[in-house]
């Protein structure tokens, strides 16, 4: 996601056209934020429980990060500037975030030269890290914090060699959300906050660096690199990885940024993205942000992906070498637009990127795969979500959650992706598409560049959809929906026709009125295969499984969705030919939807306890600490 520039290859007129275009909207977008920001954060700041910031009185503006990238320390060390607006007369101090960070100095910017600071930083809370205050003399904006990251910083990951796909280099990635920026940037931890930021990073001189900014494709491998991102973000969305990676054009504003043994699999992989983006402009306006490229980290990575603006992070576990799992990638750009664009002012408001994207990520698929794909992916999420609402306590199956006084991470589920989007299908179907379509637009417009809350929302629903065309639906429905536990009534149950012929048969087999090769799997896209394991009885035989298995190879499938699957439901029925592929399948992925419900699954029996403690000892040491910190309260119970 850098903006557009490099990736100039024979340029012909009409890439010339294409790239004029871009950065012509691109320019005037970035103007745009630059002159409304300031005005627009005066006006509304939010209040967000999971930061110490003082954002009544400061709000960041922009940062210039310079940064030593230090692999045998596991740290990042350098200096932040920091410049800030003053929201209030006689502001005395500037509160920031930080977690597992030494800060040696703190100076200010102070006619024309930098002079010593004072600073204080507090004792470590076990959610929100370390307050770190900064006294304030009259006519400072700017500030600069000399630190340093602990190794355990839980927003980065310090990859030995062996843990990566060359085996000769180490790697390091960053993972800011939710309030994990704060353990490698001092800053107000805050979705409310948008910068800019500039940083300059230093990396051994064979590593590559990349950020959330502008990045150049073609940059040369020199051990110093630039970055700029011109429009403001939150401070979640600023992100880092350095390693030994290539670049591979897709397009002329998108590519992917990878190991190289992993390259051309993952641009092969990927290669619709250009047209995913065409799609999304169609329906919900321009692409603002310049490029969009992808950078493949390693296995380690504990999302499926993370959309930090203009560059994504994807995990490899989606490379499945039929494009039957790009939702994904779909999911991050849509991103774009529901998050990045428009983005949740605090953690309660989780659902508005989630739900939001999760809707936009479901139109792209429609558009380029067709309906039946659309509904099966729907069919599939809307089961998770009904499952996953059984197992977790009710006031988090709330879509504007309150999380006061709990980590972010903790809440993480399917309801705000899921719930939110079923929300979103709920109003198209009610409003009918075009109209609702014509709101969306309208919406990202509206708020573009501007953290909201759940009330904004609604106060803009009720204004711009409801008030306009009444009798649809009332004000009672949007507050169930929004405010009440568990799923409403009224919620869709989306269906496919694909999944009720997977039913039909699935009946006849168990019934024995079918043979498992009269089942007619030849066609079977994954998720017709996910739908056919995950409603399977857990009372499945022995003889059975070994039968399925003999059939169709699962246990050997190397399509990692398929894999978990088959892999948890030989758990639930006692299929303990799994358990070297189960080993090896934990060790070698640390994405936390995939390993999360095996172990947990492990831990109903004393056998399986025994296994799962065994494996996670070998494996823990490649997981991301965020899937560590989940771990280790299952498997250590």
């Amino acid at each position: 996601m850098a903006a557009l520039a490099g990736c100039q290859q024979d340029g012909s007129d009409e890439k010339s056209k294409q790239e004029t275009a871009v950065s012509q909207v691109e320019t005037k977008e970035v103007e745009v934020s630059k002159v409304e920001s300031v005005e627009k954060r005066k006006a509304h700041n939010p209040i967000d429980d999971h930061t110490y910031g003082n954002l009544h009185e400061v709000k960041l503006e922009h940062l210039d990060l310079d940064l030593t990238v230090d692999f045998a320390a596991k740290s990042l060390k350098g200096h932040v500037d920091l410049s800030f607006d003053r929201l209030k007369d006689d502001v005395s101090a500037l509160v920031l975030d930080t977690r597992d960070i030494d800060v040696s100095k703190v100076e200010l910017y102070q006619n024309d030269q930098w002079v010593a600071g004072e600073f204080e930083l507090a004792e470590k809370d076990d959610v929100m890290g370390s307050k770190l205050t900064v006294t304030l003399e009259e006519g400072v904006d700017k500030v600069r914090v000399h630190y340093a990251t602990q190794p355990q910083a839980s927003g980065l990951q310090w990859l030995t060699p062996e843990q990566t796909d060359g085996k000769k280099h180490p790697f390091m990635y960053s993972q800011a959300q939710a309030i994990h920026a704060r353990s490698f940037v001092p800053v107000q931890d805050s979705p409310a906050v948008r910068v800019t930021y500039n940083a300059t990073i230093r990396t051994p001189k064979e590593l590559l660096a990349v950020m959330s900014a502008f990045n150049e494709p073609d940059t040369e491998l020199d051990g110093e690199y630039s970055f700029e991102m011109p429009q403001a973000i939150p401070t979640y969305l600023i992100a880092i990885g350095v390693g030994d990676l290539k670049f591979k054009a897709m397009s002329n504003r998108t590519g992917v940024y990878a190991e190289p043994a992993i390259l051309d699999a993952a641009v092969a992989e990927f290669d619709d993205t250009e047209e995913m983006v065409k799609v999304t402009e169609e329906l919900y306006g321009p692409y603002r942000w310049g490029r969009y490229d992808l950078l493949i980290l390693p296995p380690a990575f504990p999302y499926g992906g993370m959309e930090n603006p203009r560059l994504s992070f994807i995990t490899p576990t989606v490379i499945a070498g039929d494009k039957s799992l790009v939702s994904l990638i779909a999911h991050e750009l849509a991103h774009s637009w529901s998050g990045n664009l428009v983005t949740n002012a605090n953690w309660h408001d989780f659902w508005l990127n989630e739900g939001f994207t999760s809707y936009v990520e479901n139109r792209i698929m429609e558009e380029l795969f067709g309906r039946e794909r659309a509904l099966m992916e729907q069919s599939l999420a809307v089961q998770d979500l009904r499952q996953a609402v059984q197992d977790l306590p009710k006031e988090y199956t709330v879509l504007n959650v309150d999380l006061k006084g709990a980590d972010p991470d903790d809440a993480f589920s399917t309801v705000p992706y899921t719930k939110g989007q079923m929300f979103l299908v709920w109003l198209e179907e009610k409003f009918g598409r075009e109209v609702f379509d014509a709101f969306l637009v309208n919406y990202f417009d509206h708020f573009s560049f501007q953290s909201i809350t759940t009330q904004q929302f609604e106060a803009y629903l009720k204004e711009n959809l409801l008030d306009k065309h009444p009798g649809v639906v009332t004000d009672e429905q949007i507050r169930i929906w929004i405010h009440e536990p568990m799923l409403p009534e009224m919620m869709p149950n989306p269906t496919s026709d694909a999944f009720n012929i997977v039913n039909q048969k699935t009946k006849q087999l168990l019934s024995g009125e079918i043979t498992l090769a009269q089942l007619g799997t030849e066609k079977w896209t994954v998720h017709e295969w996910l739908h056919f394991i995950n409603n399977l009885p857990a009372g499945m035989s022995n003889d059975d499984m070994v039968a399925m298995d003999m059939e169709f190879k699962l246990t050997e499938s190397t399509n990692n969705e398929i894999a978990h699957a088959w892999l948890l439901l030989s758990l639930k029925t006692g299929y303990d030919v799994v358990m070297p592929r189960l080993e090896s399948y934990l060790i070698s992925i640390g994405r936390r939807k995939l390993i999360v419900p095996l172990y947990k699954q492990l831990m109903e029996t004393e056998q399986g306890a025994e296994f799962a403690k065994r494996v996670y000892k070998v494996a823990r040491p490649g997981y991301h600490p965020l899937a560590q910190a989940t771990l280790d309260d299952i498997v250590n119970k």
